[in-house]
């Protein structure tokens, strides 16, 4: 059993290494000429060029910066509006109505009048990235409190709570699971999104901007070495999400 587990953990890495042992097959035996199809010996050249020259720490500083940014305001007003949303039965009427309509524009639909309002530069980015984190932040905060425990409740009234003490002491706290699900979404979304803005708006510095520059001068060893970056990146987020969602799961149960 316990010689199982270890490699059940090395699975997931099947498939990986054997598409990069055929491409390097493909690659380094000719089969293929295309001009499109690069060997991994040259991306892992431009990767370290990339590295030891500081362009790749320049270009995540500054995606980095546009992804914690929007990422701050978007989240920040999704639990404000989530919070609202799901305590207030009145705004929910009035302003519950149109956040659904809201939500079902795609979201790289707003480009166009976010370039209009805000221009092309970091500013547009930032709102864009906003957007993205905004509507998982409220959706799921929205749900988590008006799905909270009606046993709980019950226990709440009995025990004479008030309004305020309620929210805090129960809603709240049974709510958080979910909260940090919308979190979790807004943090993936809005990575996802920093490289869509940075490729759809005007390019400036960011990993973004390396897929640009390798696609225009027919460089798929950097386009390659762009999109590797891309998903490792990506799935550090998740791996650091699911690491503080399981400290926070073991806080609440301590």
């Amino acid at each position: 059993m316990s010689a199982a587990r270890p490699l059940g953990r090395w699975r997931g890495w099947v498939v990986p290494v054997v598409a990069i042992a055929v491409w390097w097959w493909v690659a380094g035996t000719g089969v293929s000429k295309s001009p499109m199809l690069v060997s991994p010996a040259l991306v892992l050249d431009t990767a370290l060029d990339q590295v030891t020259t500081g362009k790749l720490w320049r270009a995540l500083g500054a995606s980095f910066a546009r992804e914690l940014a929007g990422f701050t305001i978007g989240t920040s007003l999704g639990l404000l509006l989530g919070m609202a949303l799901g305590l207030s039965r009145g705004f929910q009427r009035v302003v519950g109505p149109s956040f659904n309509t809201f939500k079902q524009v795609s979201l790289f639909a707003w480009i166009p009048l976010i370039s209009v309002w805000f221009g092309l530069g970091d500013a547009a980015k930032v709102v864009f990235l906003s957007l993205a984190a905004l509507v998982p932040v409220v959706v799921n905060t929205c749900d988590g409190i008006r799905n909270a425990p009606v046993g709980l409740l019950e226990v709440a009234r009995v025990h004479g709570y008030g309004r305020l003490q309620t929210i805090v002491s129960v809603i709240l706290p049974s709510a958080v699971p979910s909260i940090f699900t919308g979190v979790y979404l807004a943090l993936i979304y809005s990575w996802l999104a920093t490289i869509g803005a940075e490729y759809l708006l005007v390019a400036g510095v960011g990993i973004g901007n390396t897929l640009i520059d390798g696609s225009e001068h027919f460089r798929m060893d950097l386009v390659i070495f762009g999109m590797t970056v891309v998903g490792m990146v990506g799935w550090a987020l998740n791996a650091l999400a699911r690491m503080v969602e399981r400290r926070l799961v073991g806080w609440r149960g301590a």
